[in-house]
């Protein structure tokens, strides 16, 4: 049975602000909001303010809400005025995020079988998923990600897209120590059926995009989760020591060393800039990207790296 969906859209007189661009989607972004509050409520405010940020729906544990048209933009990823996530991806936002518990719950399953029908209704497959965190780096969904399920979640949105299809086509021995990718594979779903996250396949195979396997492709398997670890020590190797904003601004291949481990976490310097804004200079956006870092690890948010920070990017990785 398809999900119905209620709407209360945004007025046209407040298109300029809310979703000024026509849109025709590629991607659906999906982000946990701030507070615990109802979906009519988070789109009833939305809709109702004064500031441009915008999205197309909120799910909370009874129902789904459409705030915005499916052909009109909104301002949800933070990726700029001509990004890719503000221009094309239907934003969905997760309720009752803040404190969790069982209405949240409720509202993440109910979010993945809506989004899962969004994928069914478009003909499109896992690889149109996105978090928040993949456009800006802004750490969100910041529930799924704080409990390290954001694999789990796409591998549940897939599952419910197929159907028991991608495990079946992933089912190996479990003394395997290789998978040869088929079509309709996905990281996610070897990953998940392996009992192994995505970042580890991707660290031990040397993937850069996990949204892009080939058929025929060998996948390691073996000796995955205890290998994670180390393998991501060397790949990405981290100074000691403390380093911070001077005059003149710190630069070097230590300095660089930092922004590939934080970039590897979707903590970029500047995700517009080339390289996401790796450029081996410690200067204020490189201190800004620490201290997001810093802020959702637990640690003082100073925008100074040190052992501390060291140790949490090493245990992130």
């Amino acid at each position: 049975m398809s999900i119905q969906v209620k709407q209360n859209l945004v007025s046209g007189a407040k298109y300029a602000l809310k979703c000024p661009n026509a849109m025709s989607a590629e991607y659906i972004t999906i982000h946990n909001t701030a507070n615990d509050a109802s979906a009519a409520n988070e789109i009833s405010y939305m809709i109702g303010n004064t500031s441009s940020t915008s999205f197309h729906f909120a799910v909370d544990d009874k129902e789904v809400i459409q705030g915005l048209p499916l052909n009109r933009n909104a301002w949800h990823t933070g990726d700029g005025t001509n990004g890719t996530g503000n221009r094309k991806s239907i934003g969905v936002e997760i309720c009752y995020s803040k404190s969790g518990g069982p209405k949240y719950k409720a509202a993440e399953a109910l979010a993945i079988s809506f989004v899962a029908q969004l994928l069914k209704e478009r003909g499109w497959g896992i690889d149109r998923v996105r978090k928040h965190q993949d456009w800006s780096g802004k750490y969100c969904p910041h529930r799924i990600l704080s409990e390290g399920r954001w694999d789990q979640v796409k591998a549940a949105i897939e599952k419910e897209l197929n159907g028991s299809v991608s495990v079946k086509k992933a089912s190996v021995s479990s003394s395997a120590s290789e998978y040869h990718v088929k079509k309709g594979d996905t990281l996610s779903g070897i990953a998940a059926s392996h009992g192994v996250s995505v970042k580890t396949l991707q660290n031990i195979n040397h993937i850069t995009d996990p949204d892009h396997i080939k058929v025929g492709q060998v996948i390691k398997l073996s000796q995955a989760a205890s290998s994670c670890k180390s393998h991501a020590a060397s790949s990405y190797p981290l100074p000691s020591g403390v380093i911070k904003v001077t005059s003149p601004l710190t630069k070097g291949t230590n300095v660089k060393q930092v922004q590939t481990a934080l970039a590897a976490l979707y903590f970029y310097p500047d995700k517009g800039a080339k390289n996401h804004g790796v450029d081996g200079v410690y200067g204020p956006k490189t201190a800004n990207a620490v201290k997001r870092f810093q802020s959702v690890s637990g640690l003082t948010a100073d925008g100074i790296y040190g052992p501390k920070t060291k140790a949490k990017i090493m245990e992130k990785l």
